[in-house]
């Protein structure tokens, strides 16, 4: 999709909803000064506007950066419950209650629902402040010895995701002394130019085998072979339908990675599980790194991969997005048994897109302990 494309997309999309929340909800209360609330949410409509060029060219402050991304999140759970209000207040109209108990009624849903939609809002801004650490217990056939894998996955790089936020990161996945950590896809989520300071400080990341990454879906958007140049440059290993053997010799286990499904479209760096998986270890176990979990749809076979490592659904990142998120992927979040011969992980990601809000998925640091 081109950036015009997009755009156009992108205003209809939100276009659709604030009418849709100025009819289904906002003309539908009977509360005095609507009006407001009615001023307010095209306010919020045109600032969302202004929220791309803030993205991709973020050279404004953090600040103000905070401000322009806010509406897309309010927009998005204000219409969730002015769909929920409108059910509600349909089946009000059904039940059989004098009009003192129906206006009663009426004017609590609308003074409650009022009070969910910013309740709602400040809870997913207060969320996304936070990072989760979410520890798993894999069990792997074949494994001789446990590992400490650390996945982060989605940490989305640009805008509010900026060098203070890598730099605390990358203490907190230290303190945790692993053995490996990988990265799934969508670490850079804008030019090259503009992510370097942040990306360098991933140069601090300790751990006894060192650091692996795959690309996503979002390196395409922003230039996907210099990013992967740069992210060498600071030791950090890019699986490129290759694989590595991490451990000691019959004792560790295979780390395979692919390019992301979007190479297809891309028409360059396309994933390869074939070649990924040239000249592994038949007697070690295999992980294969790729960055949708959809992924695993698209094998003639998962016999020989006995877990994948995932991420790029955020978990949903905001409720009831989740749902959506699960008609395109077979897996949103968490731990799978895809078959008798693979396992399936999906990190909710490490960081997040579009707004600074999460609602019913955190954001999350996978420590696995492979056993």
């Amino acid at each position: 999709m081109t950036p015009t494309l997009f755009f156009i997309a992108y205003v209809l999309a939100f276009g659709l909803q604030t009418y849709l929340i100025k009819r289904l909800f906002i003309d539908d209360i009977k509360l005095k000064n609507k009006r407001y609330l009615s001023r307010s949410l095209y306010i919020l409509f045109a600032i969302s506007l202004l929220y791309p060029l803030a993205r991709y060219f973020p050279l404004v402050p953090n600040w103000l950066y905070f401000l322009l991304s806010l509406p897309i999140g309010v927009l998005f759970l204000t219409f969730g419950i002015a769909i929920v209000h409108k059910l509600v207040s349909f089946g009000c109209k059904r039940l059989k209650l004098n009009q003192k108990r129906r206006d009663f009624f009426r004017k609590t849903l609308d003074i409650g629902s009022t009070s969910l939609i910013l309740a709602t809002n400040l809870k997913a801004v207060d969320n996304a402040r936070h990072i989760e650490l979410e520890v798993v217990d894999i069990e792997l056939k074949n494994l001789k010895k446990p590992y400490k894998l650390v996945q982060l996955s989605d940490v989305h790089i640009g805008g509010l995701i900026d060098r203070e936020f890598i730099k605390n990161l990358v203490k907190k996945v230290n303190v945790l002394s692993a053995d490996v950590v990988v990265i799934t896809g969508d670490l850079v989520d804008t030019k090259l130019e503009f992510a370097k300071s942040a990306i360098d400080e991933l140069s601090g990341l300790k751990s006894t085998y060192g650091t692996y990454f795959v690309v996503g879906n979002h390196e395409y958007f922003h230039g996907v072979s210099p990013i992967i140049e740069y992210l060498k440059s600071i030791d950090i290993r890019v699986l490129e339908n290759e694989n590595i053997y991490i451990g000691a010799d019959a004792e560790g286990f295979n780390l395979a990675g692919v390019y992301d499904l979007f190479g297809f479209r891309y028409a360059k760096f396309e994933p390869d599980i074939n070649k990924a998986l040239k000249g592994v270890k038949v007697n070690s176990p295999t992980l294969l790194l790729a960055h949708q979990p959809k992924y695993i749809n698209f094998l003639h076979s998962t016999e020989g991969i006995d877990l994948m490592l995932s991420g790029h659904t955020h978990g949903g990142q905001l409720w009831p997005f989740n749902f959506l998120v699960a008609l395109e992927q077979p897996y949103v979040k968490g731990l799978h048994k895809h078959n008798e011969h693979t396992q399936v992980y999906v990190n909710k990601g490490t960081g997040f897109w579009g707004p600074p809000m999460r609602l019913g998925a955190s954001s999350e640091i996978t420590l696995i302990n492979l056993i």
